[in-house]
C-alpha cells in the first residue's frame, strides 16, 4: 500500500486584504498546519470573501462531500482570466478530507502537494469560521447587520428595485481625510425600467462612528431607508 501523507490541520483566518478595492469584505484565508502555503504559490491571490460563508453549511466555499468538487481557492483582485487563479479538487473519503489535483493558472506552475485533513476537525473549523465575528470592526458589523435587515424586509422589491449589496467602506490608505469619504457602509440597489432599458442604480453612503453602539446606528440607517420610496432618498449612481 502506498504511504499516505500525514493528516494536516486546517485553520481559517479572517483577513482584510491590503488591496480591498475589489471586495472590501475580509477574505477567509485557509492555513494548513498554521502556514499560509497558498501565499507561497499564488502570492497575489485572495481567498473567498466572508460574505460567501453565510448561509447553509453545504454552500460554504470549502464544503466537501464524497463527490469531488473543483474549487477556486484563491483569485487575484482583478479576474482569474487576467492574472490566473489557484484551483484545488476537494472531496471527503470516509473520515478524511482530501485536497489534490491542484491547478495554478497564473504565471507559475508551483502548487502544493496532496493534503489530507481529519474530517471532524475540518468540518468543525468550517463551522467555527462561519460563526466568527471577532475580527469585525464596527463598519463590518454595521454592514452585515444592515444587509440582513434590508434583505429580510423585502423593502426594495416593493418599489420594483433589487438590492445589489451592502459593503463596509474603508478609508483609502495614504489619502488625506478631507479627500476621501469617512469610514462607514455603502448600500447599492438597482431599478430596472419596464421597457427593458438599462435602468438606474442608486446608493447610500452611511457614516459609522465610534461614539454610538453599532446596533443603534444600524437601526437609524434602516429607518432612513425603510420610510419612503428609496429612489427618493438615495443618490443616483448610474443612469
Amino acid at each position: 500500500m502506498t504511504d499516505q501523507p500525514p493528516l494536516s490541520t486546517l485553520t481559517l483566518q479572517h483577513r482584510i486584504p491590503s488591496n480591498w478595492a475589489a471586495d472590501p469584505w475580509a477574505e477567509v484565508r485557509p492555513l494548513i498546519d498554521g502556514v499560509d502555503i497558498l501565499a507561497e504559490v499564488h502570492p497575489d491571490g485572495l481567498a473567498p470573501s466572508c460574505r460567501n460563508w453565510r448561509g447553509p453549511a453545504e454552500s460554504r466555499p470549502l464544503a466537501v462531500s464524497e463527490e469531488p468538487r473543483r474549487v477556486m481557492i484563491t483569485e487575484p483582485d482583478c479576474t482569474a482570466g487576467c492574472c490566473g487563479a489557484l484551483y484545488v479538487t476537494m472531496r471527503r473519503d470516509g473520515d478524511v478530507v482530501i485536497w489534490d489535483a491542484w491547478e495554478n493558472t497564473s504565471d507559475t506552475d508551483s502548487v502544493p502537494g496532496v493534503t489530507r485533513f481529519d474530517a471532524a476537525q475540518y468540518e468543525a473549523e468550517l463551522a467555527r469560521a462561519a460563526a466568527d465575528r471577532s475580527w469585525e470592526e464596527p463598519l463590518d458589523t454595521a454592514a452585515r447587520l444592515l444587509e440582513e435587515t434590508l434583505v429580510e424586509s423585502g423593502w426594495f422589491e416593493q418599489w420594483g428595485c433589487v438590492l445589489v449589496g451592502v459593503w463596509p467602506r474603508r478609508r483609502e490608505p495614504d489619502v488625506p481625510g478631507e479627500l476621501t469619504s469617512p469610514e462607514g457602509v455603502d448600500v447599492m440597489f438597482h431599478h430596472a425600467q419596464e421597457s427593458g432599458e438599462r435602468g438606474t442604480s442608486y446608493g447610500y453612503e452611511l457614516s459609522v462612528t465610534g461614539g454610538e453602539p453599532v446596533e443603534e446606528q444600524v437601526r437609524r440607517f434602516a429607518a432612513r431607508i425603510l420610510t419612503d420610496d428609496p429612489r427618493n432618498t438615495a443618490e443616483t449612481r448610474e443612469a
